[in-house]
């Protein structure tokens, strides 16, 4: 009988596992993920810092009191005279009026002129001036066309429209506020790789430099591992970001950290910088009476354009320099604009018609799609590292102007760190000290979808 052995591809024997090839292209290696730190790109363009004197930095902010000029009072009944009537304000309750004190006022509110409305501010009760201070509370009295005198009930507003001042008097008295002060610090990111010389040396496919293929594959990871940290990172000591704003925080400025103890027989200071999504879940206002609310939840079930708008409105209330705000977003929270765009969504039923872009490459090299919102322009880019993550239905909006990359020592790639002893191999390491600038928390904002 003929031997028919290699007549064809045999599943079997020494033609099978040694002698026949099966890589189509045997130097070409597919990956899974490319742009893998969009907001670690994006920041770094915007701005890097790298004129730090120090790996915990302090930051200067400042928010105008003019913005918003009120406060509440007690019920009395303001008199239409040239002597006025005493109000007192309610604990807490100045806005932008005085400094530092935010229960009693000072000769510079003399000549102010108020607009009194109630304490939900839907109905206007009429308009009066400050005619002099007693004991650090305004004396009021009415103005208006009607000549009678003005009614208040407890927590009424008074809300600033200007000052008055008489003929020939002297320069009413000033006064003025301070500075705030924020901070962060830079941490110390190292990714090594390391071969033997004899892996080294080897030819393999796939890849056939596997340092060549550690070192792109670590560079990843190096900046991957930033990416977490510049979003989701906290610092001990916190930031100083609550108390700028309002003086809530407990937050006290210092070099802290903890000790690494005995790794590699050293012990040092480990420090970590404040990472933005963080910090704004930590420092922001979920509460939908502010002005300054910036975490916004959202319930996918009953959502309506009506929420949609007020979020925008409070959003965009900070006119972004570039005309639109950055969205780094998790794959849920952009699953879900496209469902609402899409016909078969509940937006399109309630006769909301989602204006949501083709899906573009930035200059940078990130995707990003277009959303159209009732009060301005939202770059939504998805972000792999809320994709895998709980952070998945969520959405960073940035402020470009209040955020910045802080870079103490310059990112390096150091070269054959160990070589003790005649070691035969190579080990390399990625290394930087970099951290997070961040100022004037209401600028960013945060959604979530549940």
């Amino acid at each position: 009988m003929a031997n028919t052995l290699q007549k064809n591809l045999g599943a079997t024997g020494v033609l099978y596992d040694e002698r026949r090839d099966f890589y189509i292209s045997p130097n070409v290696t597919k990956e899974l993920w490319t742009d893998v730190a969009p907001f670690l790109t994006t920041l770094s363009n915007i701005e890097t810092r790298s004129d730090l004197k120090d790996p915990v930095f302090k930051m200067f902010e400042h928010r105008n009191p003019w913005q918003k000029q009120e406060f509440q009072g007690d019920a009395v009944t303001i008199p239409d005279n040239s002597v006025g009537v005493e109000v007192t304000p309610v604990s807490g309750s100045i806005v932008g009026l005085s400094a530092p004190s935010v229960t009693t006022g000072d000769d510079s509110w003399i000549g102010l002129v108020f607009e009194i409305w109630d304490s939900t501010k839907t109905t206007r009760k009429g308009q009066c001036i400050c005619l002099a201070m007693a004991t650090a509370h305004p004396k009021l009295a009415a103005l208006g066309s009607d000549g009678g005198t003005i009614d208040t009930a407890a927590n009424d507003y008074y809300i600033c429209i200007g000052n008055a001042q008489g003929e020939g008097m002297e320069s009413p008295e000033p006064w003025a506020d301070e500075l705030k002060i924020v901070w962060n610090a830079c941490q110390i990111f190292k990714t090594p790789l390391q071969i033997t010389g004899t892996l080294q040396a080897a030819v393999l496919r796939g890849e056939s430099n596997e340092l060549a293929r550690l070192r792109s594959q670590k560079s990843q990871e190096h900046k991957i591992q930033k990416e977490r940290a510049f979003l989701l990172g906290t610092r001990i000591g916190g930031t100083g970001l609550a108390d700028s704003r309002d003086g809530t925080t407990v937050d006290t400025f210092g070099d802290d950290g903890r000790t690494s103890g005995a790794i590699n027989g050293t012990v040092g200071k480990v420090r970590s910088t404040y990472g933005a999504l963080a910090a704004v879940l930590d420092y922001g206002s979920s509460d939908s009476t502010l002005d300054h609310q910036n975490i916004f939840p959202i319930t996918e079930a009953s959502f309506k354009y009506s929420d949609w708008v007020d979020i925008t409105e409070k959003m965009f209330q900070y006119v972004p320099t570039s005309g639109f705000k950055r969205a780094f977003c998790g794959a849920g929270a952009l699953s879900f604009w496209n469902k609402l765009s899409s016909n078969s969504g509940f937006a399109s039923n309630s006769g909301w018609d989602v204006h949501l872009g083709d899906m573009d490459r930035d200059r940078l090299g990130f995707n990003y799609r277009m959303l159209e919102t009732p009060h301005g322009l939202l770059q939504l880019i998805p972000t792999p590292v809320l994709t895998r993550s709980p952070y998945n239905k969520y959405m960073l909006c940035i402020d470009d102007s209040n955020v910045f990359h802080a870079q103490y020592r310059p990112s390096k790639y150091q070269t054959n760190i160990k070589t003790d002893n005649a070691y035969d191999g190579v080990k390399d390491q990625y290394f930087c000290d970099e951290g997070m600038g961040l100022q004037m928390i209401e600028s960013h904002s945060v959604m979530y979808i549940q």
